[in-house]
C-alpha cells in the first residue's frame, strides 16, 4: 500500500482503476449549468429575506437538497454520454425539474413547497434512471444510493404538504437520509473520470462568483453611477476576484492529479468528501457573501445594518472555513493561514456596524490580497532549495 503525502486517504495496488469514460464538458451541461445560474440567484435572494437565524437554517437545508442531487448530476455525466437523444430528452427533463425547484424557493416554506418537492422527484428519477445507462460499474451502484435520494426527495414533497412549523423535522430527515448514505459507503461503487468531474465543479464555483458580480448590478438597480457607487462596485468585483484566485491558481490541478492517483473506491470517497462536503460550505459561503455584497452596494456609506455586515463577513468566513475543509481533504497543504483569515473576516462585522460597509468590504478585499501573498511568498521559499 501507497499513501499520498498530506492526504487521509490511501493509494491501494488491490483496487483497480476505471480509465475515463468522459474526458469533456459537454454543451449540453453548460446549458444545465444556466438553469443553475437562476437556482443561485433565487438562494441569494432567500439570504437577503432572511432576518433570523431560522431564516438561515432554512435556506442551509434547501440549499443541501439542491447542492446533493445536482452534485448527483455532476457525477452522472462522469459516467454517461450526452450524445444520444434519448440522454438529452432526459436531461431536459431533469433540467424542467431544476427549474421549477428554482422558481419555488422564494416560498418553498409556503405555498411554493409542494412545487418544489415535485420538481426534486422529478430531478432524482431521471438522475437515477439515466445512472442505469452507464458503461461502468456506476450503473450498478446507483441501485444502492438511488433508494436514499428517492426517500429523501419524497419527505421534501411531504413536507409542502404539512403545515409550519411541523414541515421542519420532514426537511432535517431529508437532508439526514442523503448524508447518511455516504456513512454506509455507497459511493464507493461508483466510477468518475478526473479531469471532467473538476472541471465541472470549477464551472459551478464560477457560476456561484458570477453571482457575486450579479449582486453589484443589482445593488447598484437606481442609483446614480457616483464615486462612491463606482469604487462599492469595484471593490466587489476584487472581492470576487480574490476568491477565484485562491481557488484556481492550482488548488484545482493538484485535486485533479489527487484524485487521478487513487483507485476508483477511493477516487469515490475523495470526492464526495472534498467536492460534495467542502464545496457545499464554499458555495453556501459565496452565496451569503454576494447577499452581503449587494447591501454594501445598495447602502454603502453609513453605518452597515447587521443583517449586511454578517452576510459579508460570515459569508467570507464560511467560504474559508470549506476551502481549508477542501483543502485538508484533498491533501492540497496546511491551511491555518486561510482559518486565521475566516477568523479575520469575522473582525470585520463591528468594523461594518461602526464605519460602514464600504469600509468593511475593503478590509475583506485587503484580507485576501495579503493571505495571496503571504502563500505566494511560502511557496516560493519551498521552490528555491529544489532548484540548487
Amino acid at each position: 500500500m501507497t499513501d499520498l503525502p498530506g492526504s487521509a486517504f490511501p493509494t491501494t495496488r488491490e483496487t483497480a482503476r476505471t480509465e475515463p469514460v468522459i474526458t469533456r464538458v459537454s454543451t449540453l451541461e453548460l446549458f444545465l449549468d444556466l438553469v443553475f445560474v437562476f437556482t443561485v440567484t433565487q438562494l441569494t435572494s432567500l439570504i437577503v429575506g432572511a432576518r433570523n437565524g431560522a431564516d438561515y437554517l432554512k435556506a442551509a437545508l434547501v440549499f443541501m437538497t439542491i447542492w446533493w442531487i445536482y452534485s448527483g448530476y455532476v457525477w452522472l455525466t462522469s459516467n454517461v454520454g450526452t450524445e444520444r437523444t434519448k440522454h438529452r430528452l432526459l436531461m431536459f427533463a431533469g433540467m424542467a425539474g431544476f427549474l421549477v425547484m428554482a422558481l419555488a424557493i422564494p416560498t418553498v416554506f409556503g405555498a411554493g413547497g409542494v412545487a418544489y418537492g415535485v420538481g426534486l422527484l422529478v430531478v432524482t428519477l431521471v438522475h437515477a434512471g439515466l445512472f442505469t445507462q452507464a458503461r461502468t460499474g456506476s450503473a450498478r451502484a446507483i441501485l444502492g444510493i438511488a433508494p436514499f435520494n428517492l426517500v429523501s426527495a419524497g419527505l421534501v414533497l411531504l413536507a409542502g404538504f404539512v403545515n409550519p412549523p411541523w414541515d421542519w423535522p420532514l426537511w432535517v430527515a431529508a437532508v439526514g437520509v442523503v448524508v447518511s448514505s455516504s456513512f454506509f459507503g455507497r459511493e464507493r461503487g461508483f466510477t468518475l473520470s478526473p479531469a471532467h468531474f473538476v472541471e465541472r465543479h470549477g464551472l459551478v464555483v464560477l457560476i456561484a462568483l458570477g453571482e457575486s458580480i450579479v449582486a453589484i448590478g443589482t445593488g447598484a438597480r437606481g442609483l446614480p453611477p457616483n464615486a462612491t457607487l463606482v469604487t462599492a462596485a469595484a471593490l466587489g468585483l476584487a472581492l470576487a476576484g480574490a476568491l477565484w484566485w485562491t481557488y484556481f491558481d492550482r488548488d484545482d490541478q493538484r485535486a485533479e492529479r489527487r484524485i487521478d492517483a487513487l483507485p476508483d473506491r477511493d477516487r469515490a470517497r475523495l470526492a464526495l468528501a472534498g467536492f460534495g462536503y467542502g464545496h457545499y460550505l464554499m458555495l453556501a459561503g459565496i452565496i451569503v457573501l454576494a447577499a452581503g455584497i449587494k447591501g454594501v452596494v445598495a447602502h454603502p456609506v453609513g453605518h452597515a445594518t447587521p443583517h449586511d455586515a454578517w452576510c459579508l463577513g460570515g459569508g467570507l468566513a464560511l467560504y474559508l472555513a470549506g476551502d481549508v475543509l477542501f483543502r485538508r481533504l484533498m491533501g492540497l497543504g496546511p491551511g491555518r493561514l486561510r482559518l486565521l483569515a475566516a477568523v479575520g473576516a469575522l473582525l470585520t462585522v463591528p468594523v461594518a456596524l461602526v464605519a460602514g460597509g464600504l469600509v468593511q468590504l475593503g478590509g475583506c478585499v485587503a484580507l485576501l490580497v495579503v493571505l495571496l501573498l503571504v502563500e505566494a511568498g511560502r511557496r516560493a521559499q519551498t521552490v528555491k532549495p529544489g532548484r540548487g
